[in-house]
C-alpha cells in the first residue's frame, strides 16, 4: 500500500497566498491521484459498466462524477468561465444517492468509453491546477470565499473515494483485481468479549462557528446543546463473532426483532446474514474490497442500520436490558469519555483512519482510545439519530442539495469514520447520513440506556408554494423597504390599546401566525384562528419548535432554503401565551368570546358572508374592546358571491366603497377610532416577481 501519509484536511488560516496555493495544490493532487488509483482495481471495461447493485449507477458514473463536480462548482464560483465537456458535465452531475428498492431507475444511459472519461479527468486536473496556481486569492478563505468551491470539490472527491470503495466491494469478484495500494489487513485472532462501560450524565455542545479555520459542510455549522443522561456503552464495536450469535439464533428469520421498514428491506433483499458474509463449505468467509478471506471473527461486523437495530432488539429480548444504538449526542459523550479531540485523532497510530494503515477493517481491540476501542476509525457507527439541522443552519449557495434532501427522517447519521475516511470525514464534527438500508464500511456499537432518544426539532422543509410564500410574508425578509405587514398591524393595535385591559386577543384569519406572536408581546393570551389547517400548521410548528423551514421559488425549478427562528425575531418565550385553531370566521364557536382585541387582517374580502361576520363580531368583544380591520378590498366571486360584497360597486347611481359598507355594518355597535390608513405589504413570489399591495386599515371601538 502507498505509505506516504495521506494529507489531512488543511487548516485555512494561511500566512500568505503562496502557502495557501501550495497546500491546497498538494491536497488536490493527492486526492485526485488516490481517487484514480482506486479505479485501477477494476478488471476490464465490463467492471465499469456492470452495476454493483441495482440501486446505484455503474462505476463509470462515479469515475466521471467527481471531476464534473469540480467544473460545475468552479463555474458557479466564477473561478472559470467555460465548460470542458457540457455532455459529461450533465451526464455525470446527478444521480449519486442510492434509490429506494421501490424506486428502481431502469433508464438507459449511453455511457462514454473509459478512455474518454480518463481523458476528461486529465483535462479537469489541468484546469483545477491552473485555477489554484493563477486565480486571484485574497485571504482568508472562508464559507463566502470563491476558493471554498475548490475545497468543496476536493472534500467531495474524498467522500466518493470511500463510497466508491464500497461499490467496488459489492462488484463481482472476477471484475476486480488486487492492487499494491489497496492491500487489506492480515491481522486476526480470537474475538474479545465485549463489555459495558458507564458514561455519566453530561452536556454536549455541537456545531461549528463560521470562523473555525477548517472546511466544513453546511450541516456542521450552527449550534446544538443538550444534557445527555447517563448510559453505558460497549467497550468495542460489535465483532463478527458477537453478531454471529444473532444470526445463529434466527435473528433474520424473526420479524419481531425488526422495525417495519427493516422487515420490508429484509424481504426485498432476501437477507439471512450480513451482506459481506459468504457461506462456503469450509465455513463463513468475508468479502473485502478486492478478495474473499476466511472470516476474521475479531473484526467489526459491517451491516446497515436495520440489521444493527434488529440485533439490539434481540439483545434486549435476550437480556431484559434496554439495548439500542447510541444517539449522535451520546456518541459525543463517548468521545469525551475517551479523551478524543481532532488533534489526537490526526495521529497515525490513534485509529484505523485516514488510510494510514491497510485497506480494510482490523481487529476491534487493535486501537485503544481511553477505556474504549474504535470510538473513531475502523468502521462507521450507526446511530439512532436522523440527521437534522442545528440551530442557525444555512444552505451553502454553491451546493444547495448536499444536506437538505436528507432532512426527511429517512437518513440516519453515522459517526466515527472508517479505515478509508479522510479529509473532512475524519473530523469529529463530521455529519454524514445515509438511508437506513444503505451499506457503508459501517458497523455499530450498542448502548444500554433507560432514557429514550430525544425527539429532535422537525427538520422538514415546507415545499408547498403558497405556504412558503406566506411563511416568507410573515417571517421573512423585508422587501423594497416595506415593513413587515403583520408586525405593523400588531404594533398599530397595541399602540391603540393604551391603558385598556389586555387579557385576550383574537387574530382572525391568522394564516401562518406572525401577528399572533406579535400580539402576545402585549396580551396575556392570544388565539389565532384560520380556516386553513395547512396555514395554522406552520404557526403551530413554529410555536412548538421555535423554528420554521421552507423553500422559496428562485426561478423556474430552482429554490432557496430558508430557516426562521422566533429567537431571531425577538418572539421567543411567547408560545405559552398562544393557541392556533382552525375555524370559520362566519361561524365561530360560542367559546370564542370575551376578547379585548380582534384583528382581522386581509380577511373580509375572503369571506363567503362578510356582513354576517361584521354584524355579529361585537358579540366576541368586551365593551370598550377594539376591532382592527385591514383589507385591500380585492373582491372576487370565487371567494365571496357578488351579492355579498360590502362595496366596490355602484348603488343608486353612486359609488359605494367597502369603507361605506363597513360603516353601515358596524355603526350599531362600534365607533370609528382611527383610519382609514393605507398599510403596504409585499408578497414575494420569485426572485424577480413581487406583489406590492395597499391594505386599508380601520380601527373600531365597541360601544354597545
Amino acid at each position: 500500500m502507498h505509505r506516504l501519509p495521506f494529507p489531512r484536511t488543511p487548516r485555512l488560516d494561511f500566512n500568505s497566498p503562496a502557502s495557501a496555493r501550495e497546500t491546497i495544490g498538494d491536497y488536490f493532487k493527492a486526492t485526485f491521484d488516490r481517487y484514480e488509483r482506486l479505479f485501477q482495481v477494476l478488471q476490464g471495461n465490463e467492471s465499469f459498466y456492470r452495476k454493483p447493485i441495482a440501486l446505484r449507477h455503474p462505476l463509470i458514473f462515479y469515475f466521471g462524477h467527481t471531476a464534473t463536480f469540480f467544473i460545475n462548482k468552479l463555474l458557479l464560483a466564477g473561478l472559470i468561465g467555460q465548460r470542458i465537456n457540457p455532455r459529461f458535465e450533465s451526464m455525470f452531475a446527478v444521480g449519486v444517492d442510492e434509490m429506494s428498492w421501490d424506486d428502481l431507475n431502469d433508464a438507459h444511459y449511453d455511457w462514454p468509453a473509459v478512455a474518454e472519461v480518463a481523458a476528461y479527468r486529465q483535462a479537469v486536473r489541468e484546469t483545477v491546477s491552473s485555477v489554484i496556481r493563477d486565480a486571484p486569492l485574497v485571504l482568508p478563505i472562508d464559507w463566502n470565499h470563491p476558493w471554498w468551491a475548490i475545497l468543496m470539490g476536493i472534500e467531495h472527491e474524498r467522500i466518493h473515494l470511500e463510497t466508491s470503495s464500497v461499490l467496488i466491494r459489492q462488484q463481482q469478484l472476477d471484475l476486480v483485481r488486487p492492487h499494491t495500494d489497496w492491500e487489506p489487513c492480515r491481522e486476526t485472532g480470537a474475538a474479545p468479549d465485549n463489555e459495558l462501560i458507564d458514561i455519566p450524565e453530561g452536556p454536549v455542545t455541537l456545531g461549528l462557528r463560521r470562523e473555525v479555520p477548517w472546511y466544513g459542510w453546511d450541516n456542521e455549522y450552527g449550534r446544538h446543546e443538550a444534557q445527555v443522561p447517563a448510559f453505558a456503552a460497549a467497550r468495542s464495536l460489535v465483532s463478527n463473532l458477537e453478531f454471529l450469535a444473532f444470526v445463529e439464533a434466527g435473528g433474520y428469520e424473526t420479524d419481531a426483532f425488526w422495525e417495519e421498514e427493516g422487515a420490508a428491506w429484509k424481504r426485498f433483499a432476501d437477507a439471512h446474514h450480513p451482506g459481506f458474509w459468504l457461506r462456503s463449505d469450509g465455513g463463513w468467509r468475508l468479502r473485502l474490497m478486492l478478495e474473499e478471506v476466511p472470516m476474521p471473527w475479531d473484526w467489526p461486523v459491517e451491516v446497515n442500520y436495520h440489521e444493527a437495530k434488529a440485533f439490539c432488539h434481540w439483545k434486549t429480548a435476550s437480556t431484559g436490558q434496554p439495548y439500542r444504538l447510541p444517539t449522535e449526542d451520546e456518541w459525543y459523550r463517548l468521545c469525551a469519555a475517551a479523551g478524543l479531540n481532532d488533534e489526537a485523532v490526526a495521529e497515525a497510530e490513534s485509529a484505523n483512519l485516514h488510510l494510514d494503515h491497510r485497506a480494510s477493517a482490523c481487529p476491534v481491540n487493535r486501537f485503544p482510545q481511553g477505556d474504549f476501542f474504535d470510538v473513531v476509525g475502523n468502521a462507521w457507527q450507526w446511530t439512532e439519530t436522523s440527521i437534522y439541522p442545528f440551530d442557525g443552519f444555512e444552505v451553502h449557495p454553491l451546493y444547495d442539495d448536499f444536506t437538505t434532501p436528507t432532512f426527511d427522517g429517512r437518513h440516519n447519521l453515522i459517526k466515527g469514520g472508517s479505515w478509508i475516511s479522510c479529509g473532512n470525514e475524519s473530523r469529529l464534527s463530521a455529519r454524514y447520513a445515509f438511508r437506513r438500508h444503505f451499506f457503508q464500511h459501517a458497523g455499530f456499537r450498542y448502548v444500554v440506556a433507560e432514557s429514550t432518544p430525544a425527539v429532535l426539532p422537525a427538520s422538514h422543509y415546507e415545499t408547498d408554494k403558497l405556504l412558503s410564500e406566506y411563511a416568507e410574508f410573515h417571517y421573512g425578509e423585508e422587501y423594497f423597504g416595506v415593513p413587515n405587514f403583520s408586525k405593523a398591524l400588531a404594533d398599530l393595535a397595541i399602540a391603540a390599546m393604551g391603558s385598556r385591559p389586555a387579557r385576550k386577543a383574537l387574530d382572525l384569519g391568522c394564516a401562518t401566525g406572525r401577528a399572533s406572536f406579535e400580539l402576545a408581546r402585549h396580551f396575556e393570551h392570544v388565539t389565532g384562528i384560520d380556516f386553513s389547517a395547512r396555514f395554522i400548521g406552520l404557526g403551530t410548528t413554529l410555536a412548538r419548535d421555535g423554528v420554521l423551514r421552507y423553500t422559496l421559488t428562485d426561478e423556474g425549478e430552482l429554490v432557496l432554503y430558508r430557516e426562521r427562528r422566533l429567537s431571531d425575531l425577538g418572539l421567543d418565550g411567547l408560545s405559552d401565551k398562544l393557541e392556533f385553531l382552525q375555524g370559520d370566521a362566519c361561524n365561530l364557536k360560542p367559546i370564542h368570546a370575551g376578547f379585548d382585541l380582534i384583528l382581522a387582517a386581509n380577511l373580509i374580502d375572503r369571506l363567503y358572508n362578510p356582513r354576517k361576520f361584521l354584524e355579529s363580531v361585537h358579540e366576541r368583544l368586551n365593551p370598550g374592546g377594539l376591532l382592527l380591520i385591514a383589507s385591500p378590498y380585492t373582491w372576487l366571486e370565487e371567494h365571496t358571491p357578488r351579492e355579498e360584497w360590502l362595496g366596490g360597486f355602484k348603488r343608486d347611481g353612486e359609488s359605494h366603497t367597502t369603507f361605506d359598507g363597513l360603516k353601515e355594518c358596524l355603526a350599531p355597535h362600534f365607533r370609528l377610532l382611527q383610519g382609514p390608513v393605507q398599510v403596504p405589504f409585499v408578497i414575494r413570489e420569485t426572485r424577480r416577481k413581487f406583489q406590492h399591495t395597499l391594505s386599508e386599515t380601520t380601527l373600531w371601538e365597541r360601544i354597545a
